[in-house]
């Protein structure tokens, strides 16, 4: 090899040893040197043809420019794998604009290449099909070769500034993250940062608005009227209830519900539409100050993907950009019915909590704590099983609509797997927001499952009770869990398949196969681990934004969940897991488009909360309709005085078409509901009406105010700093500049 002195290496016993690779003795062998390792079993060497298959897989990368070396131990034969400098020359003069170059990128050859770049570049040649048609995916399912992975080399100062719990308050070392994982990783932690730092005024708001009601805790006139409510009899709430129930009893809910149901709600949220706009356009500002300083402020990524293609492969055919009606009719069909799939799901869990509260109710006193808390135990198993089902749909469907690069396919698989998972985990809290209690019809003549149970319905404060219960389940016991899960999980894994090794330990092994074994015995990664890590953070923004009417104490909760969410992603991808391939960016792609379209769902979503289920506006409507201040009228009594008698509508016990009779309630002639129904024949009311008109209203101003603000934060702070595009204009008055020389 260019006239090296050279040795041959060997691998598997001497009847069936096979050559791999001349490697120039005058080249070092240290770790460093290697930039991937595959792994295969060593009963591999003993079957000819899944040896054959490797020579030919391994002759396929030789003929590319790649070195090799073959370590083995007792169970496995590892292949060390570097690739000539040839091939980085090439990537670096096909990535330099001949009408524009930019000194900072010249291809010098007394420039290392960075390991990021070796790696990717690595990567995407293994990745690639041979000319038998074979990708090294095939290779694994069929048992020729096990992994493969870049080496974890030199994170050892990553480490210490940031993959440990005592840094969590530390500023992330941004660059080196992307010296080492690469700017797609660097680019989630950053946002990641920034949002976890944008929470904090979000959080502390909430706070303001959640204690707001506890100062005034003792002061509600409505929790007043509640408390005080000796003499009214409210109907039993389903055929489980225990009959009838004195409305004072539910004064402590009352108070509670006063705590995020209060006239700051309104404010908050439209603070929160405000906030997730600011908070996007600053993170476009940032992401360009980023981007800018590592060079990448004009990176193409076609031309990046059409460049490794022509390095794997000269003869590489360009593939042009096609669209298909037909295909986008099936997967728009095929969406739809997943869709209905999902929100099937929540109807599954529907009955479920009615089927459950029917049986419970000959066994246990608290039937409603059961029942909520079975309930989402069963939502997180339907989580967990549609999670699985929607991404194997989702890449289905990008198959079918065959993308040109795999960025178009990592784009698309985004879309449609976000959309499914959105349905996913929403639908149960749509369902509580929107639909619980609105169904069920009213005393003596309720809307049964199947003729036999009666639904379920809201709780005896309200509907926001059980929405904010549902809000903190999910913020505060989930997350917890799956926070607890996401590290204890991987570190069991790793201390688990680490075993054999420390079993072994006392075996003299060279430091070279040591550390690739240490390699090894990481956790596996995939091409979803960081897809998997945004999609978490996605769902838990919609979480965060979108029902945060229901549960000011949202953002606080995310905000500390985010701070131990970067250090545990940090030390997951450092120490617990193999390394990841580096991937080129110069933003955060399509999640961008999601968190935007988050944005606007939240104000639609926050807008359908305060109308339809919060007391806000029946509150607002009784004062200046109702009550004793309408009309303008100044009152000395509180203008909410009566607000609670005039929302309960009255049922006659005599209507039950079975009366209940039961023992200390048989005086009672009627029972309150929660509607706004006639006492007579039980249809509804003109209140009713007049509420329904005054809520579809406010609905309408509320969510054009609050889009009407993003537009206006949007355009007042724009995605680029003028500081950015000087700079880049400066660059290209220089260019020109030089040429007229």
């Amino acid at each position: 090899m260019q006239g090296e002195e050279s040795l041959q290496v060997l691998a598997g016993k001497a009847e069936e040893c096979f050559p791999l690779m001349e490697i120039g003795a005058g080249e070092a062998e240290a770790s460093e040197q290697w930039d991937y390792v595959l792994v295969a079993d060593h009963q591999t060497q003993l079957h000819l043809k899944q040896a054959q298959r490797q020579r030919d897989f391994l002759g396929h990368l030789e003929r590319k420019g790649f070195h090799f070396k073959v370590v083995e131990d007792q169970k496995r034969v590892f292949f060390g794998i570097r690739a000539d400098n040839r091939i980085f020359d090439l990537y670096r003069t096909l990535l330099v604009d001949p009408e524009h170059p930019d000194p900072r990128v010249q291809p010098t050859g007394s420039e290392p290449v960075p390991a990021t770049t070796r790696i990717r570049i690595v990567s995407f040649v293994l990745n690639s099909k041979t000319a038998a048609g074979e990708t090294f995916e095939d290779l694994v399912k069929d048992g020729v070769f096990e992994a493969k992975f870049p080496l974890h080399k030199g994170e050892k100062d990553l480490k210490r500034k940031w993959a440990q719990w005592r840094n969590m308050f530390c500023e992330q070392p941004i660059d080196e993250i992307r010296n080492y994982f690469g700017e797609k990783v660097a680019l989630y932690f950053a946002w990641l940062g920034w949002y976890t730092y944008m929470l904090a005024p979000a959080a502390l708001v909430g706070l303001i608005v959640f204690f707001s009601g506890f100062a005034l805790f003792d002061a509600s006139q409505i929790s007043k009227e509640i408390c005080e409510a000796n003499d009214i009899v409210m109907c039993p709430v389903g055929d489980h209830g225990g009959g009838y129930q004195l409305l004072s009893e539910t004064c402590t809910f009352a108070k509670l519900t006063h705590f995020f149901d209060n006239e700051g709600t309104v404010v908050f949220a439209i603070f929160m539409a405000l906030w997730a706009t600011v908070f996007l356009e600053i993170w476009k500002r940032q992401r360009a100050h980023v981007v800018l300083h590592w060079d990448l402020y004009g990176w193409d990524e076609d031309q990046e993907e059409m460049a490794l293609e022509l390095i794997n492969s000269p003869d590489y055919e360009l593939q042009m950009y096609q669209h298909s009606y037909l295909r986008s009719t099936v997967i728009l069909i095929l969406s739809l019915f997943m869709i209905c799939l999902m929100i099937g799901m929540a109807h599954v869990l529907v009955v479920y909590r009615v089927l459950a509260a029917a049986l419970l109710s000959n066994f246990l006193q608290q039937v409603t704590t059961a029942v909520v808390v079975t309930g989402a135990l069963v939502h997180y198993v339907i989580i967990v099983v549609m999670t699985k089902v929607n991404k194997c749909v989702a890449l289905k469907l990008c198959d079918f609509e065959k993308p040109r690069t795999f960025s178009e396919r990592e784009s698309k698989f985004t879309v449609k797997f976000f959309t499914l998972q959105f349905f996913t985990h929403f639908s149960s809290l749509i369902y509580i927001a929107f639909i619980l209690g609105r169904i069920n019809g009213h005393p003596g003549k309720s809307t049964r499952l199947a003729g036999l149970w009666k639904l379920e319905e809201c709780h005896l404060s309200g509907c926001m009770m059980d929405l904010f219960v549902q809000m903190a389940i999910i913020m505060g016991l989930k997350q917890t869990l799956s926070n607890c899960m996401e590290y204890l999980w991987p570190w069991l894994a790793h201390k688990w398949r680490s075993m054999p090794a420390m079993i072994h330990s006392c075996v003299a092994l060279e430091p070279e196969l040591r550390e690739w074994q240490r390699n090894y015995f990481l956790n596996p990664v995939t091409t979803f681990s960081l897809f998997d890590e945004f999609m978490e953070m996605m769902i838990q923004y919609g979480f965060t934004t979108i029902f945060v009417a229901a549960f000011p104490l949202a953002p606080l909760l995310a905000l500390f969940s985010n701070l131990v969410e970067i250090r545990l992603d940090a030390i997951k991808m450092v120490q617990l897991q193999r390394r990841l391939v580096p991937r080129k960016a110069n933003d955060i792609g399509t999640w961008l488009q999601v968190l935007e379209t988050i944005g606007v769902l939240a104000v639609i979503a926050n807008g359908m909360i305060i109308a339809f289920t919060s007391e806000f506006i029946p509150r607002v409507v009784y004062k200046y309709r109702y009550g004793p201040c309408r009309q303008g009228t100044h009152s000395t009594v509180n203008c909410l005085t009566g607000y609670v008698n005039h929302s309960l509508s009255v049922f006659y016990i005599k209507d039950f078409q079975d009366p209940i009779k039961i023992e200390g309630w048989e005086n009672v002639t009627e029972c309150r509901y929660r509607d706004y129904r006639n006492s007579h024949d039980y249809n509804f009311s003109e209140q009713f009406w007049f509420l329904l008109a005054i809520r579809l209203a406010f609905l309408i101003l509320f969510e054009h105010v609050a889009l009407c603000i993003k537009l206006i934060a949007a355009w007042f702070v724009p995605d680029v700093p003028q500081s950015v595009k000087n700079k880049v204009l400066e660059e290209k008055y220089q260019t020109l500049r030089k040429k007229m020389w």
